[in-house]
C-alpha cells in the first residue's frame, strides 16, 4: 500500500471513529461526566486505591479524589480499609456501579451504523485487514 493510501485509510478510520463518539451518549445516558464514567470503569475492573487510580489514569490525586467522593455520593462505589494498611482505602464499585460500568461498556462497544450498514463481505474484509494490523504475523 503507498503512503497516500494508508494516510487515506488512517483518516478514514480516525473520521469513524471521531465522528461517531459514543462519550457524548454514555455521557447523556448515565448523568456524569466521561472522566468520571472512566474512573468508575477502571473500579470495576480492578479494585485500587485512590493513589494507584491517579497515577494508572494520569492524573492529579485531588481531581480523582474529588471524583471518587462523587461517585461514592451516587451510591456507585465504596471506600473500605485496606486489609494491610488501615490508613489506605480500597476503592470498589456497589452493584449499582457494577450494573452502571457494564452499561458504559455496552453504549461505548457499539458499533457506528456505519459499519453495521456494510455489507457482509466487506465487514469481514475489514475484520481481516485490521486483525493483520493488531495482531502481527509471526513472519514479521
Amino acid at each position: 500500500m503507498t503512503d497516500g493510501a494508508a494516510q487515506r485509510v488512517w483518516a478514514a478510520m480516525r473520521a469513524l471513529v471521531t465522528e461517531d463518539d459514543r462519550r457524548a451518549e454514555v455521557c447523556a445516558a448515565l448523568g456524569m461526566s466521561f472522566f468520571r464514567i472512566k474512573v468508575l470503569r477502571r473500579i470495576a475492573a480492578e479494585p485500587t486505591t485512590g493513589g494507584l487510580l491517579a497515577e494508572r489514569l494520569g492524573s492529579d490525586p485531588p481531581y480523582v479524589s474529588v471524583v471518587v467522593e462523587d461517585l461514592v455520593q451516587r451510591g456507585l462505589v465504596v471506600r473500605t480499609p485496606d486489609a494491610t494498611d488501615r490508613r489506605r482505602k480500597v476503592l470498589s464499585v456497589t452493584a449499582a456501579g457494577e450494573r452502571t460500568a457494564r452499561e458504559a461498556e455496552a453504549l461505548l462497544a457499539t458499533p457506528p451504523r456505519a459499519l453495521t450498514d456494510l455489507p457482509a463481505e466487506h465487514l469481514a474484509d475489514l475484520d481481516r485487514a485490521l486483525a493483520g494490523v493488531l495482531v502481527p504475523s509471526p513472519e514479521s
